[in-house]
């Protein structure tokens, strides 16, 4: 994490913070309305929110964060998602856990799964998607 705080990296981390808070802003508005409003369960509501807001995080990350990449917009979108099914799947199994064995309210419980699947996600699109940072002296 200290070597995440220092030069290239620190930026590309701080940019990508400011992406996630406000993709994560979407991301739990959708999921209340999804679940107050519309009375879906909150699994398969936190499950297509995260969707809608990693769509936009890419925008996002694309135009600010990562920008200068090489990789063209489609690729670069499939890579993304794929990153983001892992993102999906930490914050799907967190989220399960901290709502049914924690009993934690389901918007603590997507808030905490968040931290963790957003770095995991960060990681892999600085490394392996835009290519960004390497395994080397950028970190």
């Amino acid at each position: 994490m200290a070597r995440l705080a220092r030069g290239r990296a620190g930026r590309l981390f701080a940019r990508n913070t400011v992406a996630s808070f406000l993709s994560f802003g979407l991301d739990i508005l959708l999921l209340w309305l999804l679940v107050r409003t519309a009375g879906l369960n909150p699994f398969p509501a936190a499950a297509a929110a995260f969707i809608v807001a990693i769509t936009l995080h890419y925008w996002l990350s694309r135009i600010w964060v990562f920008c200068g990449t090489r990789r063209s917009v489609a690729a670069g979108y499939a890579y993304f998602l794929m990153n983001a099914g892992i993102g999906l799947a930490i914050t799907m199994a967190m989220f399960v856990a901290l709502v049914e064995l924690a009993g934690l309210h389901f918007l603590l419980a997507r808030s905490l799964a968040s931290i963790v699947a957003g770095i995991t996600v960060f990681l892999l699109n600085a490394v392996y998607n835009f290519r960004i940072l390497g395994s080397g002296a950028e970190l």
